[in-house]
């Protein structure tokens, strides 16, 4: 009787064991909106995390169509990542049609949110011999007044990050701490990039940091980095732009108000390739704008967007 006491314990215990185990082996199921918040997560969340990206790698969130395994991997998530700002025109339908009991956590709380009219204003200042901003595309969009891309300033960069630390802690005490860490070194990537960015700027003469792009993605590079960028389309690729608008861009180029011009991976070529053809301005390359490239592409990760990014566009100015 005595040994078979002894062996029920031990089974329990051993029970208890494979149970704690189990718990703590289960990854947090996160979901993120697009592919660059998708990296953050990554960098955030570890081996801690089972990650699930709905638009991926060079994909629009703009104009993304969600597939019914989305709403499944949105329902069965403990957290989902959102930019917010509308940004993810498909995210509330999804949302509701999923029925997730997630926590969805739009990262730009505590981000100082641009306007629309803010940068318009600013690039009239910078440049008062322009009549007016070539992007007047930007009324009708579906985003409102304020421009959402505000992962393309560094500094926010590191407010999502916190903010994505922050959901996890919520969703996953245990791992606090591997959160909190993970959060900091990449912080301090992130600062380094930012170092980086500003040094590469400061080498292109301020006369020439004006640049053209698909759409108004960049408004918050164009913020903190001092680098001009008009587009011919508003802050959402859903909005396409007009004859007008079009015109009023070429011309602001011929009157040699612009240095360089760029695709952008999410977009059709065929608008910026018009632009280039009638202004005689070569394409500089690609910007990646609104998503990572590929695994095997030049931005497979955001500060490798970045890198690429900046280099393009110094590349492309002064010829190097």
């Amino acid at each position: 009787m005595h040994l078979s006491v002894r062996l029920a314990s031990a089974i329990s215990v051993i029970t208890f064991a494979s149970l704690s185990y189990s718990a703590a082996a289960e990854p947090l199921k996160v979901v993120a909106s697009f592919s660059i918040i998708g990296d953050f997560a990554k960098n955030v969340g570890g081996d801690r995390i089972e990650l699930t990206t709905l638009v991926g790698p060079n994909g629009d969130a703009h104009v993304y169509e969600p597939k019914p395994a989305d709403a499944a991997s949105v329902a069965a998530a403990d957290v989902v990542l959102v930019n917010g700002l509308h940004f993810e025109g498909f995210l509330n339908r999804l949302v509701e049609a999923s029925g997730t009991k997630a926590a969805v956590v739009e990262l730009t709380k505590g981000v100082e949110p641009l306007s629309v009219e803010e940068e318009k204003e600013g690039h009239a200042h910078e440049a008062e011999a322009q009549d007016d901003h070539a992007s007047e595309a930007h009324e009708g969009h579906d985003h409102g007044p304020i421009d959402p891309h505000a992962f393309q300033s560094i500094a926010n960069a590191k407010i999502y990050v916190k903010n994505m630390a922050d959901a996890f802690c919520a969703a996953d005490a245990e791992g606090c701490d591997s959160y909190r860490a993970n959060a900091q070194t990449y912080s301090e990537q992130l600062g380094a990039l930012e170092t980086e960015v500003k040094e590469a700027v400061a080498a292109i003469p301020a006369n020439k940091r004006t640049v053209i792009t698909s759409h108004d993605a960049f408004g918050y590079f164009d913020h903190a980095y001092d680098i001009t960028f008009l587009a011919p389309e508003g802050i959402s690729t859903e909005a396409e732009a007009s004859a007008a608008d079009v015109a009023k861009l070429i011309r602001q180029v011929r009157e040699d108000n612009a240095s360089a011009i760029f695709v952008e991976n999410i977009t059709n070529q065929r608008l910026i390739e018009q632009i280039a053809s009638e202004t005689g301005l070569k394409i500089g390359g690609t910007l990646y704008s609104d998503a990572l490239s590929d695994a095997g592409g030049p931005a497979a990760t955001y500060i490798d967007m970045m890198k690429n990014n900046i280099g393009a566009i110094k590349g492309a100015i002064l010829g190097s």
